[in-house]
């Protein structure tokens, strides 16, 4: 009796195999590559897929388990180089739907349909790390000196319009005048 989840498949040579038609998570270990800047990341990865046609995945290929990791091993290197750091870490979605689309289409005369596939983990050199930090802490530190500035230019403006008010009325300054030397002995 088979378990469900199994098919027995008849090969050339009339013995029985069985195949595994439930979905499998694979992980694709970490691959050294390049992206399209010049800069060396470490990306790894895992892919859903299971095997929609079993015959074909007896007879197509020797070891479609091993087929399918190592094709996706090439192929994520490959999406990795196609594309810059920023578009790898900001859109991932984007380069792991690519890469899905390969491996599916490779792997179709082999009875395997991919279902997805996500990159779990993008390692960058530990120099390129601080150069991004250092980066981000520029971005915040320029946004700061903008909102700084925006408050001054508000902040004048307000003691011009005051200024007018205050020479317009007779005394008004004399009693400003009064007024911050009170708040100064306070």
């Amino acid at each position: 009796m088979m378990q469900p989840g199994w098919r027995l498949v008849l090969p050339i040579i009339q013995s029985y195999q069985k195949v595994d038609i439930r979905t499998k998570a694979v992980d694709v270990p970490d691959q050294k590559a390049i992206t399209r800047d010049n800069i060396s990341v470490s990306v790894n990865a895992v892919i859903y897929y299971n095997v929609s046609d079993a015959s074909k995945a007896v007879l197509e290929v020797e070891n479609f388990f091993y087929a399918v990791s190592q094709l996706a091993q090439t192929t994520m290197r490959n999406a990795v180089g196609e594309v810059e750091l920023d578009e790898l870490l900001s859109q991932r979605d984007k380069v792991s739907e690519r890469i899905r689309s390969v491996v599916d289409q490779a792997t179709d005369p082999w009875g395997i349909k991919v279902d997805n596939v996500e990159l779990k983990d993008i390692s960058l050199p530990e120099n390129m790390e601080r150069t991004i930090a250092k980066q981000a802490e520029a971005e915040r530190e320029k946004r700061a000196v903008i909102i700084q500035s925006e408050g001054e230019v508000v902040a004048a403006a307000n003691m011009a319009k005051a200024a007018g008010i205050l020479s317009t009325a007779p005394g008004a300054l004399h009693l400003r005048t009064l007024n911050t030397i009170n708040d100064v002995s306070s």
